[in-house]
């Protein structure tokens, strides 16, 4: 899934523990009941929770050989994590389109080709960068990493270092931790956070925002900031430095910074010990008096040398894309849209490789899956579902949903034609037992939470509806590109029956050992009978929206409720 951002680092991990407890709670509401004011007959009803003949004979043709064996292979070592941009994405991109020719779907890339290229750009921050405080020299990545964006490639700063509190200068708060400092030409040290004491939060935010904090501080001359204390009990700074190491990733097509700006690091607090050693006050100190209310912004008598270096490349990475034509002269001209993204973090500067096989190798492999069972059970142009049915393995998904955001902004379907999305993405809850419960991403928006409902009781799984809406996990994988452009969607993840105590605690340890890191591997307890009905319910809802006489409609009241292929942001916002 979507990697962290900066201001997300700890909302992801609460909205995770808490969607662990929707999945695997015995308590749960065994249906949506989308069909509110629904005039639906008894016998229609009856008729949609259950599976038709032809059903069931597409359903038994989905394999649990092809997706352990698609996953496997797609997060072994041959592809390298499936770097996008990188080599290992490319060969796992000509993988993908062998599969879809082999499954007899057509090429729906560029110039008749299964891939849509895209050009990206990377940067890197090099590992002959140096950071020296005093005596104390700093590693990136282990004591520091610079924020994004790099603004250029290089920076180099010679000064002196002061310690400025929090940095907050407000008038409203009757606050100045920058009183008495000369910042020109000095890298500053600041503290993250806000002190626990009783401080109006309203006024701090306002206080502490970016904007204010570079103008206040950068205002004053400063050449760089440094800030510590930035982890959390829930992300501690080990966690956050080692996704702000990594190369970065954007489109080509991104607009460059408009101007450059000073570096902005952040750094560990042990590392922080060492640069006060010889202080009046260590650093632990420091930060206790600080968090108490006591002003303690100092010069500390030192100087500091920062020469960062940062590597910049352009490259391609490729969706891959195979089509099913409909069998209907009229519906075939529509469309309905199985994804996946098949890119991970891929392989480092040390080599260290990043396989995402439960992110999202597996989510991959589950399209696959269906593809071959769509195709199998109907072996006849004729028999084939009346609409087309598009298979798109997206690339970028990592770096903030670029495979995805690119088909939509150059569709090679009419947007206005396309019925629906039906994504896979997830952390690997469907492997951990057999799949009982069911969660659709996005099922309240439109008449997709139907199909989603039937579908699931004629399956004989519970439905989950989204355990924590404020929180926008419909946000944060590849169908809500084209949710924003008009396109009904459905992220489905899937979880097991059983006693929650034992799933639950496997999920939150898998967010801390294995979540978008070098242990993200398949093992040998995975119960492949999960991904398998997963793929189950995502293929006879594609089926059904394949088949029906209209395409998806939003519901009035969805913020979303928009036509095909128009943008604009979600009424309310």
């Amino acid at each position: 899934m979507l990697s962290l951002s900066r201001s997300s680092f700890q909302r992801r991990g609460f909205l995770s523990a808490l969607l662990a407890v929707a999945l695997f709670s015995s308590s749960v509401v065994p249906a949506f009941g989308w069909q509110q004011g629904s005039t639906a007959t008894a016998a229609a009803k009856q008729s949609a929770a259950t599976l038709s003949a032809s059903e069931k004979k597409a359903a038994a043709k989905v394999k649990l050989e092809t997706i352990r064996d698609v996953t496997t292979r797609l997060s072994s070592k041959e592809f390298e994590g499936r770097g996008t941009a990188q080599p290992g994405a490319d060969r796992a991109a000509n993988y993908l389109a062998e599969q879809f020719a082999k499954l007899g779907l057509k090429p729906g890339g560029d110039n008749g080709t299964y891939l849509q290229q895209i050009k990206f750009k990377s940067a890197m921050v090099l590992s002959t960068s140096t950071v020296t405080l005093g005596d104390t020299v700093l590693k990136h990545g282990a004591d520091y990493v610079l924020l994004p964006p790099y603004t250029s490639d290089q920076f180099d700063v010679n000064g002196g270092v002061v310690f400025g509190g929090y940095g907050v200068v407000s008038k409203e708060l009757q606050r100045d931790d920058l009183a008495g400092l000369d910042l020109k030409g000095k890298v500053v040290i600041i503290l993250g956070g806000r002190p626990p004491s009783n401080v109006d939060a309203a006024a701090w935010r306002k206080a502490s925002n970016p904007q204010a904090m570079a103008m206040n501080i950068f205002g004053r001359g400063a050449m760089a900031v440094i800030i510590a204390n930035a982890g959390m009990p829930a992300q501690p700074f080990a966690t956050i430095a080692n996704y702000l190491s990594r190369r970065r990733v954007t489109l080509a097509s991104a607009p460059a910074p408009p101007f450059q700006t000073p570096p902005v690091l952040l750094a560990d607090n042990a590392a922080m010990e060492k640069v006060f050693a010889g202080s009046p006050l260590t650093f632990a100190q420091t930060l206790e008096k600080a968090a108490s209310g006591e002003q303690v912004s100092r010069d500390l008598g030192k100087t500091a040398t920062l020469a960062l270096r940062i590597k910049r490349e352009e490259a391609t990475s490729s969706n891959v894309i195979g089509l099913l034509e409909g069998s209907d002269l009229k519906l075939k001209e529509e469309a309905v849209v199985y994804t996946a993204h098949y890119d991970a973090y891929g392989i480092d500067a040390s080599g260290t490789i990043f396989p995402g096989a439960a992110d999202n190798a597996l989510g991959t492999a589950t399209i696959l899956g269906i593809a071959e069972a769509v195709v199998k059970s109907h072996p006849k142009p004729a028999q084939r579902p009346r609409r087309s049915i598009i298979f798109l393995a997206v690339t970028g998904e990592e770096y903030g949903l670029f495979g995805a955001e690119h088909w939509v902004r150059n569709p090679t379907w009419p947007l206005a034609k396309v019925a629906a999305d039906i994504n896979f993405d997830g952390i690997g809850t469907e492997i951990y037992g057999p799949v009982k419960r069911i969660v659709g991403f996005g099922a309240e928006h439109s008449d997709l939470g139907t199909v989603l409902d039937d579908v699931s009781v004629a399956t004989g799984n519970i439905v989950t509806p989204d355990p924590l809406p404020e929180e926008n996990a419909f946000v944060r994988s590849d169908h809500y590109a084209f949710v924003k452009r008009g396109v009904p969607a459905l992220m489905l993840m899937g979880g097991p029956a059983g006693d929650d105590s034992v799933w639950v605690p496997r999920m939150k340890k898998w967010l801390v050992t294995e979540y978008h890191s070098p242990d993200d591997t398949i093992k040998p307890d995975w119960d492949w009978t999960g991904p398998r009905t997963l793929a189950q319910v995502g293929l006879i809802i594609g089926l059904r929206v394949a088949n029906a006489e209209a395409m998806p409609a939003w519901r009035s009241t969805s913020p979303f409720n928009r036509p095909r292929g128009t943008v604009g942001a979600p009424r309310g916002n």
